[in-house]
């Protein structure tokens, strides 16, 4: 089972079906707290970064997050990410960066 189904059987399980909109907003507020996290991993600025207790679950909310916005969406996540890799070794090939800039 790919982690897409999974996370689509734990939905299904659980009642947690929600609007492609609400799952948006969730990924960035997921993605918003797990930057609060990286800034606590080196008290905002002031020391060497170190992970912190929680950075692997924010995470991990993070993935839940993306996954249940792109099984929303119809998204095959592995398929995405095959085809933005080509993307990048084209662009490196041509330019030898991946920056989508000149």
């Amino acid at each position: 089972m790919d982690i897409q189904e999974k996370v689509k059987n734990f939905i299904n399980k659980y009642g947690l079906k929600s609007s492609k909109e609400t799952r948006f907003i969730d990924l960035v507020s997921e993605v918003g707290e797990l930057g609060k996290e990286i800034l606590k991993g080196n008290y905002y600025g002031k020391k060497e970064y170190c992970n912190t207790d929680n950075l692997e679950a924010e995470l991990g909310d993070v993935l839940f997050s993306l996954i249940c916005l792109a099984n929303e969406l119809n998204i095959d996540l592995k398929k995405a990410l095959d085809e933005v890799l080509k993307k990048y070794e084209d662009r490196f090939s041509k330019k030898g960066n991946i920056s989508s800039g000149r």
